[in-house]
């Protein structure tokens, strides 16, 4: 028995020994609190980088929330698990939640106690700017005395190179670098660095700086650019004398390329492809474009607050919702570019930091209703035809906006396709053969339109002279005689049109198809044109192009033409519309 309870006794002892060598070379890897927060669906998260050895049990406990919290925060971990350097969110703790005070508390204490003793050494350096003697403000600190930025000294060990020194304080290796006037990589033991200790107030005040540089850049310039335009043909962007130019760009593409299955989106690839070309166009030309591309078929990809900000431009994604989802979580002075869904259109109003680069069709309306004010002489008649039980469209209603608007005197006239067979005499009792009679279609149904140019054809044979203005929807309809077309002079409104005469389009084929072996599609052209305008925007006016880009002329790029208005206090939506007239001699002319 004694035997036994000795066994038992070295049993335990042996068991005790090998978990206290175990946790001496395991020990517990420190927590550092993120400085970095994102709002995604309302609700503010910090970014935190996992390091090697941390577990969601010490990461939860550093931040005071539970372990379950941080699932639902991220539930690619049930099933892909905690990895090495992988960016997840961690819950901020509010107010109301009960627990922030405790959180709060627990967040701001949760640094290793030798991270703190790194800091309070290097912190009693002086840094550059800093009056000797002067009282020493804590890293965390967010209120600064005016004029000086508040930095963190560090001092580099022989083991440490700036990706190390970067993960430690999530700051980039390039921010590092700008701060510290570094041309190259490589550090020395004990060399010092300065490191920003509250990086999102970093990056606001150096966009203001530089926006502050472009107002100044602007006021100096009195009368050297006033009044400049742009040549109808060139796609810089020119009314607004440049303060400042930059020679590299950052640039995110969100794209659902769907390029998991090996096969990917082909009109996505496209715009890629395109955006790919303009990138190497602009290198060629002096502005490196640092492009970042991700694949958004998943939905909108979850970047951390840091990447969002030293962004320049971000173009996508696509859809609505994921434009939507994305500008929860981008602040206020970075903007994201809407490529080609015309429904996101409606984003414009709430959003100030948002562009609609497609132009809508209430937009179409807009131009032809201007249009037909410029050409239309004294005494010649206006006929505005709606489809019959369509009256209070959105696009019924705004051409009839535009029309009042623009004090123009105009007959309206509506009808269905079932009419369609006895409205030659009252349309012609609004028409005079004595002059030209200018008729709107307001309408993208096929078969209402080709009614419509069926009866306005018969009309011409009555020698009466007629010119028929529409949207661009008119160009896709294949039911309906191009002849037909020519007969009524048909004036169209185009967000798009490829002018394959023009010598910039036949270069861009030339180099298209040398590097893709294809040919170009619409999307390619489409993302040509907004890599290539929004880039040159950034080179011009640097951070604040945004604020700018309102004030500059219109742009005549590849497809499209870009001139950008801003909605109220909303967003910005594109009004450029490029003019195409079928003549009766049978010619296609682009105005």
């Amino acid at each position: 028995m004694n035997r036994r309870i000795l066994f038992i006794f070295l049993a335990i002892s042996c068991l005790l020994a090998f978990s206290t060598t175990a946790e001496g070379q395991y020990p517990q890897v420190p927590v550092s609190i993120s400085t970095e927060k994102v709002k995604i669906g309302g609700k503010v998260f910090y970014s935190h980088i996992v390091l090697e050895k941390q577990t969601l049990y010490s990461i939860s406990k550093a931040y005071g929330v539970t372990v379950q919290e941080i699932y639902d925060a991220n539930p690619s971990l049930q099933t892909e698990g905690l990895k090495k350097n992988a960016i997840i969110l961690i819950p901020v703790k509010t107010a109301a939640s009960g627990t922030a005070a405790s959180g709060t508390a627990a967040a701001e204490k949760a640094e290793s106690a030798e991270a703190a003793a790194d800091r309070s050494e290097k912190m009693s350096e002086d840094t550059e700017g800093r009056r000797p003697g002067a009282e020493m403000k804590s890293p965390r600190r967010k209120d600064r005395e005016k004029g000086q930025d508040v930095y963190i000294v560090h001092t580099v060990r022989w083991y440490e190179d700036l990706n190390v020194i970067s993960i430690k304080y999530g700051v980039p290796v390039e921010i590092i670098m700008e701060v510290n006037g570094l041309t190259g990589r490589k550090l020395k033991n004990r060399q010092k660095l300065r490191i920003p200790a509250d990086l999102k107030a970093y990056l606001m005040e150096r966009n203001a700086s530089a926006g502050n540089e472009t107002d100044k850049g602007q006021g100096s310039d009195s009368g050297s650019d006033a009044g400049q335009t742009e040549d109808s043909g060139t796609d810089e962007p020119a009314a607004v004398p440049p303060a400042r130019t930059k020679t590299e760009v950052r640039a995110t593409l969100m794209l659902p390329l769907d390029a998991k299955d090996g096969t990917g989106s082909e009109s996505n690839m496209d715009f890629y492809s395109g955006a790919l070309l303009a990138a190497r166009d602009l290198g060629m030309e002096g502005t490196d474009v640092d492009l970042n591309v991700y694949d958004a078929a998943a939905g909108t990809p979850n970047l951390s607050l840091l990447k969002i900000m030293m962004t320049d431009v971000t173009i996508g994604p696509v859809s609505k919702s994921s434009l939507s989802a994305l500008l929860e979580t981008v602040p206020d002075n970075k903007y994201v570019v809407s490529p080609f869904d015309q429904r996101a259109e409606s984003l414009v109003a709430s959003n100030r930091n948002f562009i609609q680069a497609p132009a809508s069709v209430a937009t179409q309306y807009e131009n032809l209703t201007d249009w037909i004010k410029e050409s239309r002489a004294p005494g010649e008649h206006l006929i505005v035809v709606f489809e019959k039980g369509m009256r209070e469209s959105a696009e019924s209603n705004a051409a009839e906006t535009y029309l009042q608007a623009s004090g123009q005197q105009y007959s309206s006239f509506s009808y269905s396709i079932l009419e369609g067979r006895n409205i030659l005499l009252p349309l012609k009792g609004l028409m005079d053969s004595g002059t030209v009679n200018r008729v709107l279609v307001i309408s993208e149904s096929e078969a209402f339109v080709n009614d419509l140019v069926r009866n306005l054809n018969l009309l011409i044979h009555e020698n009466y002279r007629i010119v028929l203005y529409g949207p661009s929807k008119l160009r896709s309809f294949e039911t309906i005689d191009v002849e037909d077309y020519h007969n009524v002079n048909l004036h169209v409104a185009m967000s798009y049109y490829v002018d394959y005469d023009s010598p910039e389009v036949q270069a861009f084929l030339l180099k298209y198809r040398a590097l893709f072996n294809t040919e170009p599609g619409p999307f390619a052209f489409q993302g040509y044109d907004l890599m290539r305008y929004f880039a040159k925007a950034c080179t011009r006016y640097g951070s604040g192009w945004g604020e700018a880009i309102e004030e500059m002329e219109t742009a005549r790029m590849l497809q499209s033409d870009f001139k950008f208005r801003r909605y109220g206090d909303g967003g910005l939506e594109n009004i450029g519309i490029r003019r195409l007239v079928y003549g009766p001699d049978y010619s296609v002319r682009l105005l």
